[in-house]
């Protein structure tokens, strides 16, 4: 019964939010493609919202930041900057550590009270809603750190993937005639996310008065990514000695794709191994019962007459 009245919640507060998804998606494209639009110099309505309540959004931003300021007084310099780069390394450049951590605590003690309450006020509160609670907060408190280093993991395969077309982009710009920090540009706009991203940061940096190098240093910093650390370290280098930089860029491009090409052949070497989890797993012991299945009820019958 408990389990029955908790998906029904479920399911019923996940039709509500799709229904104002849905009602609400329109107005929330029109005033984006306003602001589009006001950014270019056409005269347009500015897309302000309504006098009234706050968006629960920017509420719930406000109350997380709020209650993570109360655990941030409570952690050492240390972890605080541990937690911040965790957070640049998935991307969340504009998620300030107070906010995460107010986000922590209410999925680990928010959700789970709600839950709790709802189990009190239906009068269904046995040992399996405790327990049920339990699994809550557990999962509140575990999944955002395993989310973090999920999405960072996804961002660094996706940087090792793009930087040899980064490469060859610049490559090709350097031998062209136009300057290093010129080519950043032109390749940012090229080459695709999250690689695009990054250099985006790294192009703001310098121009907000940081030199060339500690930009890119920062930027080698911000990712665990080992291609992307073994570009910044050759330019950086070849800057330091004087060497050229097409020069430099151009053995770098046929490194990276002697790496590329041992990454996918490494790949493709682990699939027959992962293969053989659902084939024992799934498919054998389908293929035993329809294969075998007949024949045991046959002897099964035989012996049991």
């Amino acid at each position: 019964m408990t389990l029955v009245l908790f998906l029904g919640v479920v399911f019923v507060g996940l039709a509500v939010a799709l229904g104002v998804r849905a009602i609400t998606a329109g107005r929330i494209r029109n005033r984006q493609l306003l602001a589009q639009v006001g950014s270019y110099g056409f005269g347009a309505m500015p897309a302000i919202a309504p006098p009234g309540l706050p968006h629960l959004k920017d509420a719930m931003e406000r109350f997380a930041t709020w209650l993570g300021r109360w655990f941030e007084e409570r952690i050492d310099e240390t972890r605080r900057q541990k937690l911040r780069v965790a957070l640049n390394s998935a991307g969340f450049y504009r998620t300030s550590v107070p906010r995460y951590l107010g986000y922590r605590a209410i999925g680990a003690a928010g959700v789970p009270s709600a839950l709790l309450i709802l189990f009190i006020i239906a009068g269904s509160l046995s040992g399996a809603a405790i327990v049920l609670v339990i699994i809550f907060a557990a999962f509140g408190l575990m999944a955002p750190p395993l989310f973090l280093d999920r999405r960072a993991a996804d961002r660094v395969a996706k940087i090792d993937y793009e930087i040899p077309e980064l490469v060859d982009l610049l490559v090709t710009t350097v031998e062209a005639g136009v300057g290093f920090v010129a080519a950043l540009q032109l390749a940012a706009r090229r080459v695709r996310e999250p690689l695009g991203q990054e250099i985006r940061v790294a192009l703001r940096e310098q121009g907000m008065g940081l030199t060339l190098d500690d930009a890119l240093r920062n930027l080698g910093s911000r990712t665990n990514s080992g291609n992307l650390r073994m570009f910044v370290q050759a330019v950086l280098q070849g800057e330091t000695l004087g060497v050229s930089i097409g020069k430099i860029l151009r053995d770098l491009a046929i490194d990276m794709r002697k790496r590329r090409r041992q990454m996918a052949e490494e790949r493709a070497q682990k699939a027959p191994i992962k293969l053989l989890f659902p084939l024992i797993l799934l498919i054998l012991p389908a293929m035993f019962i329809v294969l075998l299945g007949p024949a045991l009820y046959d002897i099964a019958t035989q012996f049991g007459g």
